[in-house]
């Protein structure tokens, strides 16, 4: 049977491309228009990154949900679900008024999305169940949704330049209908009989845990952090986070079965999943911040540049298959990450090149963009390639979650570096600044790429620094640290994948051969 004599299977697997657009657009389009955001809506750096984390933690949140839901109520019943909430979120998010309203519109359009993203999966295996068709139908699946993900930005850019912020969400409610329409008219409701129930206490203590420890290293500096609100956020997050442990391991269907962690494969893939996330993406949240803040580009000239950084990830992936195939992944997806790693040190060497733009940063970008597609598909192909089919759901779960709670932790990280390394830098340079809680509120203003209003709220800034120069020599000296930060990560979750790969292979050639379940000795 083929997709043409089966159009019901045409129009779901445009509805589901249509989504995984919506989604990829969400995560990549946005952060080309935080530096707009934050001036318009007057948010703190801390906002800022709370704009993009709660989408994140949110769709972390409800990974493993969603899928029992829809094994239990219905596949398409919950993908419509998803669907509207996205729209309504979207629409939430494109008339917030102040940063706290989108916040919380993001949270709420996060728990949209990534409900939205495990029923695509669901949809298509069960539309697609075998064959050359489901090959095809995940094939264009993933284009589309790199395509979202890699054109991003300038889509970002250029509806800023053309209409204003609010439409990076609000373009997002008509297509949602469209993508209602499809829905209805060509995906099969299907449902598992024997669905699990849901693991609330494993999805509670997880995302109490990792919402701690990202809240602990936004605020941290704000509180103190030696300060017993912050230790007590600290306590409630270990504390959290042991349980999570605890009620998996006794859960007789836990939603993390940590025995997948001993199939040296799949935990090779795994860091190749966590490596990717705490450098690639988690960056791409801020290096439009330092084409717009420390280059001085327009919005419309920031996605343009940042298109060296996302497109290599659409046109390297079947280089990575084929080289997969003659090569093994596990020797692929080490390489990968190898190269995000050299792309981060380019970056650094790029950006503090004495007439530093687009094309000293371009070499790093591209090799960054090389890495993550030399990395994904590999690591995609081997974690579920691990494990048994009737684990391929949990599996991809347990993969699922640690990209995003990496990506989620790293974007906080990543923050805190850089608004550490601009204060240090203003310590030095500002050494007569008179008023230490200022200088801290002009790091965070210059981290968040906000130099052209620094007189305003610089408490003396524009005496000494009235053409921004140390402003600006600050926020790159910020991100050359957050550069080398993303090599140094890159390069050691590389390491930790070889190691893990490596006992893996050796752990093989040293068992004995099974024949039909029975030991045979090695030839």
């Amino acid at each position: 049977m083929t997709l043409i004599r089966l159009p019901e299977n045409i129009l779901a697997l445009a509805a589901v491309c249509l989504t995984s657009l919506m989604f990829g657009l969400e995560i990549s389009s946005v952060p080309t228009v935080l530096s707009t955001i934050e001036k318009v809506l007057n948010a703190d750096f801390s906002q800022i990154q709370w704009i993009m984390n709660a989408y994140t933690l949110a769709c972390t949140t409800v990974l493993m949900a969603t899928g029992a839901l829809a094994d239990r109520f219905g596949r398409k019943r919950v993908y419509l679900a998803s669907i509207v909430l996205f729209g309504l979120t979207s629409l939430g998010c494109g008339l917030a008024q102040s940063a706290p309203v989108l916040i919380a519109s993001r949270f709420l359009q996060g728990i949209a999305g990534g409900a939205m993203l495990i029923c695509q999966v669901a949809v298509l295996s069960h539309q697609f169940p075998e064959g050359r068709e489901r090959s095809k139908a995940f094939g264009a699946w993933g284009i589309i949704f790199g395509i979202g993900l890699g054109f991003g930005p300038i889509i970002g850019g250029l509806i800023v330049a053309v209409a204003n912020w609010q439409w990076v969400f609000l373009v997002h409610a008509p297509v949602a209908i469209v993508a209602l329409a499809l829905v209805l008219a060509g995906v099969q409701e299907s449902r598992d009989p024997n669905a699990q129930q849901l693991d609330v206490p494993g999805i509670l203590t997880l995302s109490v845990s990792c919402f701690g420890l990202v809240y602990f290293i936004t605020q941290g500096a704000d509180l103190g952090y030696s300060s017993p609100a912050a230790l007590s956020i600290v306590a409630a997050t270990v504390f959290s986070f042991m349980a999570f442990i605890f009620v998996e391991k006794r859960s007789g269907r836990p939603m993390f079965d940590f025995s997948v962690f001993r199939i040296r494969s799949f935990s090779g893939a795994l860091f190749g999943s966590i490596g990717m996330n705490f450098s690639y993406w988690p960056f791409m949240i801020y290096l439009p911040i330092y084409f717009q803040g420390a280059l001085g580009y327009t919005s419309v000239t920031a996605g343009l540049a940042l298109l060296a950084y996302t497109v290599p990830t659409l046109i390297v992936p079947p280089v990575a298959e084929r080289l997969a195939l003659r090569f093994d992944a596990r020797r692929v997806i080490p390489l990968g990450m190898f190269t995000i790693g050299l792309g981060f040190l380019l970056m650094m060497f790029g950006a503090r090149a004495e007439h530093a733009s687009w094309l000293t940063m371009l070499p790093g970008c591209l090799l960054c963009g090389t890495g993550l597609g030399l990395t994904n598909t590999p690591v995609t192909n081997t974690a579920m390639g691990s494990v048994s089919p009737d684990r391929a759901g949990m599996a991809s779960g347990i993969d699922m979650s640690a990209r995003l709670i990496s990506l989620a932790v790293n974007i906080a990280l990543m923050g805190l570096i850089l608004l550490e390394g601009v204060h240090a830098y203003l310590t030095r340079a500002l050494s007569g600044f008179p008023d230490a809680s200022s200088l801290r509120l002009l790091a965070a203003q210059i981290a968040g790429g906000n130099i052209g209003h620094l007189p305003q709220s610089g408490a003396g800034i524009a005496t000494v620094d009235p053409n921004g120069v140390i402003a600006n020599a600050a926020l790159v000296d910020g991100f050359g640290f957050v550069m080398l930060y993303g090599a140094i990560g890159a390069w050691a979750f590389a390491l930790l994948s070889v190691a893990v790969f490596d006992a893996g292979a050796r752990a093989h050639r040293r068992a004995p051969a099974v024949d039909n379940g029975v030991r045979r000795p090695s030839p």
